[in-house]
């Protein structure tokens, strides 16, 4: 008698054994650990364990919605929707990739680390559902997407970024003209200049902060660049974001 109804619970889609379950649960976070080790290589703020926690806690949830109510599948009036707690997971992770955008002036920063989260939630929900050559598949052309297009991406845009540099300078009227004649002949586009005062006005040479925001063509030039703008006169320090 047991065994047929062990029979019975193994052919029924809401039924699924420890084993099998586990199995899922440490493959979403093979699967999560893959694309956020890409990303912590890369700096990015959802790295390694946060791309784990994504995919792990995304595939634990779809593993609850459909065989967490298993026992409740015969009531009266109950009717079970294994994608509800799905749909949840795909608002949830849109509110935790809002948080890792960035604007910066004319810059946004941070938009495919959101798309990675939200992909990685999609791979977990798979897993979890038992779709596995699917969330595999998908594992593999996200890391295609984010390390050789990336590459190709660079190379033919010319690795061009926008930067925002600060310069801590005396307050004279050749500045701005300097500046912008290093920045002319290194071939740089400036978008905006803004100009603010830095300090105590009581001081013999008032000081001013210069704040740039330039589009950069050549990466493995911008140390020279600030060592360049350092070396003119009056200023006293350079940054760069």
């Amino acid at each position: 008698m047991n065994n047929a109804l062990n029979s019975i619970a193994a052919d029924s889609p809401w039924h699924i054994n420890e084993w099998e379950l586990l199995l899922r649960l440490f493959l979403a976070v093979l699967l999560g650990g893959l694309v956020g080790f890409e990303r912590e290589q890369s700096n990015h703020a959802a790295g390694f364990r946060t791309n784990i926690l994504v995919c792990l806690g995304s595939c634990l949830l779809m593993l609850l919605s459909i065989y967490g109510f298993a026992q409740f599948v015969n009531e009266t009036n109950v009717r079970l929707d294994p994608a509800r707690l799905a749909a949840q997971v795909i608002t949830g992770i849109g509110f935790l990739g809002a948080g890792t955008i960035l604007f910066t002036g004319k810059s946004i920063t941070g938009l495919t680390t959101a798309a990675s989260l939200w992909v990685v939630s999609a791979i977990g929900l798979s897993v979890g559902a038992g779709f596995l050559l699917p969330a595999i598949a998908a594992t593999v052309l996200v890391l295609l997407v984010l390390v050789l297009f990336n590459k190709l991406e660079k190379k033919f845009s010319g690795g061009k970024r926008e930067h925002h540099l600060k310069v801590l300078a005396d307050e004279k009227e050749a500045l701005l003209q300097a500046v912008s004649a290093l920045l002319a002949e290194q071939g740089i586009v400036m978008r905006k200049l803004s100009l603010q005062e830095y300090g105590d006005r009581e001081l013999e040479r008032p000081r001013v902060m210069l704040l740039l925001h330039i589009t950069f063509p050549q990466q493995d030039k911008l140390i020279p660049l600030l060592e360049k703008i350092k070396g003119l006169e009056g200023v006293h320090a350079v940054s760069a974001e």
